[in-house]
């Protein structure tokens, strides 16, 4: 910024009342240049209409917000996630309640509408959650029957939520859907749905995959390739609620 401006913001703090109400001297904080030349030409008019000036002098000395969630961020959030175990309907738990037999219960399944009863605490919502985030509602829930309860979910058997699991459907030896798992990769599941049938177009299947603006995207994959030349640039990490589609072969 050049001395001209600098001596005029100077003395129009100094003789100014409206800028003196708003900081007096020369703010700190980082400062709109063109805002600050706008406001001083009223000041500079004898402050009149100087009343009109005192919100921009306020927008220019305001402390700059900080900079919104970078995308590095939210990638991180997000594989922070994938990477917790989440319960849903099927799932098997077992909750013990430290010193408190009466109330833990073993192989408590989780219903289809994702709750769970346990003795005192019918009810109780666990679809959608971690097991310790399950454990610290059901700890608040218990606070009325039971002195400072200690309570621990073991997870027994794992199916997890509809929208976590990866699905293979077409020409798969034995299509089904997986309980996702951290760093599930594309011949993990190819092992468990025990390859592709003789019909299959292994290198025409296609990850369909749904991003979190909710918008479904399509990774093409050469599943032959994978599996009966060994080809490990295609063994890529599945994500939770992939869909792998498997068509037949045209001839």
């Amino acid at each position: 910024m050049d001395r001209s401006l600098l001596k005029a913001r100077s003395s129009s703090a100094e003789h100014c009342p409206y800028v003196a109400e708003v900081g007096g001297s020369i703010p700190s904080a980082p400062i709109n240049t063109a805002v600050w030349v706008a406001a001083l030409r009223h000041c500079r008019r004898g402050c009149v209409g100087a009343a009109a000036a005192v919100p921009l002098l306020i927008a220019a000395c305001a402390t700059p917000r900080p900079p919104s969630e970078t995308a590095a961020e939210r990638a991180a959030q997000a594989l922070q996630r994938n990477a917790q175990y989440i319960i849903g309907p099927g799932d098997k738990l077992s909750v013990v309640v430290y010193d408190n037999p009466q109330v833990s219960v073993s192989d408590l399944p989780v219903r289809p509408d994702g709750r769970i009863s346990i003795p005192l605490v019918p009810d109780v919502p666990a679809a959608g959650m971690t097991s310790s985030e399950l454990a610290t509602t059901l700890t608040e829930r218990l606070k009325k029957y039971v002195q400072d309860p200690n309570v621990t979910v073991l997870m027994r058997d794992f199916t997890g939520p509809f929208d976590r699991q990866v699905k293979v459907i077409g020409e798969a030896a034995d299509p089904q859907a997986i309980a996702y798992r951290v760093h599930m990769t594309l011949l993990d599941v190819m092992i468990l749905t025990k390859g592709l049938t003789r019909f299959a177009a292994g290198n025409r299947a296609v990850i369909v995959r749904r991003q979190p603006d909710g918008s479904l995207s399509r990774v093409p994959v050469r599943l032959s390739d994978l599996i009966k030349d060994g080809d490990i640039s295609q063994n890529v990490e599945m994500q939770p609620g992939d869909t792998l589609i498997i068509p037949q072969t045209w001839f």
